[in-house]
């Protein structure tokens, strides 16, 4: 069973301006909290217990935040503003030590989505949907088996669109070691790789289930018109559907 989860919050959110200026985009506020503490709040309900938060712009705020809360961990990236998010996440290695859930910081979603990989019988899943016109998609291409072939922001890069990724997805301990071997290869060339980037540079040796959910409410937070898009619609729609539905 599952009860651990790591959160790459590491970014400086440039693409949102002055919003982020004095606070990281997992303290933008959704409904009143902030999208980070919407996040923890669906993740102890499934029943993770244990927390670890890849941090790097203003991190003193989220070692803040999490003092208020038992099993939450941060940890720095020190040169954050110099590599990636694969980076941000080879940097808790030590602290990863059994199979983990991994989100990203600027996610409003449905609870349904940590649900469907909890109990997926895949030992690494990547969660996906259909389209979303953010534009600012990662598509996705699988094979015949579903499982993970490429991904990438264009296109014309893929085979076929199977789906988009939806930024949480469930690692085995093994597989992440494997991510972290291949990341060790790259840096010296890529240090701004991305994590879903390793995933697919590991794919011919490990298999990423990728499960695509159709009727999965969420978003992303990476511009203005994201954040207007999570406040006007998404999040209200989640709200309307998580107050009528009993998930086990």
């Amino acid at each position: 069973m599952i009860n651990t989860a790591v959160i790459l919050a590491a970014g400086t959110g440039s693409r949102l301006k002055d919003i982020t200026k004095s606070r990281p985009k997992g303290f933008i506020s959704i409904g009143r909290k902030p999208v980070i503490k919407l996040s923890i709040e669906k993740l102890f309900d499934a029943g993770i217990a244990k927390i670890i938060i890849g941090t790097g712009f203003l991190s003193d705020i989220y070692e803040k935040f999490a003092q208020k809360y038992s099993g939450i961990e941060c940890v720095k990236n020190p040169v954050f503003k110099d590599t990636g998010s694969m980076y941000t996440l080879y940097n808790l290695r030590r602290k990863i030590d059994a199979d983990f859930l991994l989100l990203e910081s600027d996610l409003v979603y449905e609870k349904k989505g940590l649900r469907v990989l909890l109990k997926d019988s895949h030992k690494d899943v990547i969660l996906s949907s259909g389209s979303t016109f953010s534009e600012d998609e990662v598509y996705i291409e699988v094979d015949k088996d579903g499982y993970l072939m490429k991904m990438s922001k264009k296109i014309q890069e893929l085979g076929y669109v199977h789906s988009e990724l939806v930024g949480i997805s469930k690692i085995s301990l093994p597989v992440f070691k494997k991510m972290c071997g291949f990341a060790e290869t790259v840096f010296p060339n890529n240090p701004k790789l991305d994590y879903e980037y390793a995933m697919v540079g590991i794919s011919q040796e490990a298999k990423f289930f990728v499960r695509k959910e159709d009727d999965l409410i969420w978003c992303e937070i990476d511009n203005a018109d994201h954040l207007r898009k999570a406040r006007q619609i998404i999040y209200p729609k989640i709200r309307g559907r998580e107050s009528n539905v009993k998930y086990c």
